[in-house]
């Protein structure tokens, strides 16, 4: 099947080869619409389903104060948390961080916690990156250690900003152009359905599955 894309009352879905679907699902969608939320159930739905299923990786939520937002953090999915953005830190390190808006970005603080979570092992079942944007793609690491996962037989399911001006970040252009891709993009519409839609063809793939997968990769790496 060419790459294209299928819209349906539920949303619309953009996917690579029939073959590859499913191993690199990606959620796009305005800010605020629910991305995150739709990750994590998905992922309390797998849990569910296969309790010894193992979940690496991690999500994003702001920080607040006062009811204004002020930074973002990452947070795993053991609960593990640390600083990605601030709008109110003003140390003489952070003068020299990069910054989104009025917000600097902390690549020390995020790669200490991320990295190690996007490494892969033998027990890996699947992976969860939330999200694959700007302020991540600071860092050097981040977009490779991706790229490994998608070298392996273990799925990823990611989401990603949509385009800014019509213009795709190429981090996330090359996902949406990997051959495994499958991309959901997510509005008020259609957010309470869209957990249907993907979390079968995760579910589909066994333990057993993504565990040779990884063991087989480890062994040729």
């Amino acid at each position: 099947m060419e790459l294209g894309s299928v819209s349906a009352a539920h949303g619309s879905v953009e996917s690579g080869t029939m073959a590859g679907v499913g191993k690199c699902i990606l959620v796009t969608g305005p800010p605020g619409v629910g991305k995150t939320t739709l990750i994590m159930r998905i992922c309390e739905n797998l849990k569910l389903s296969n309790p010894s299923i193992k979940l690496q990786g991690f999500y994003s939520q702001e920080i607040r104060q006062g009811g204004e937002r002020v930074g973002f953090e990452v947070v795993t999915l053991d609960g593990r948390r640390a600083r990605l953005a601030s709008s109110t830190i003003s140390s003489p390190e952070s003068r020299q961080w990069p910054a989104v808006g009025k917000y600097k970005v902390d690549i020390a603080s995020f790669e200490s916690l991320v990295l190690p979570e996007l490494k892969i092992r033998e027990d890996t079942g699947l992976f969860i990156v939330d999200e694959v944007g700007k302020m991540e793609l600071f860092s050097s690491y981040f977009f490779p250690a991706i790229l490994n996962i998608l070298q392996s037989n273990i799925p990823l399911l990611a989401t990603v900003p949509i385009p800014k001006f019509g213009k795709d970040i190429p981090a996330v252009v090359r996902l949406k152009n990997h051959p495994g891709a499958a991309i959901f993009t997510l509005d008020k519409s259609n957010r309470d359905v869209m957990k249907d839609r993907i979390y079968p063809q995760l579910a589909g793939r066994s333990r057993e599955a993504y565990k040779n997968g990884a063991c087989n990769f480890l062994k040729e790496s």
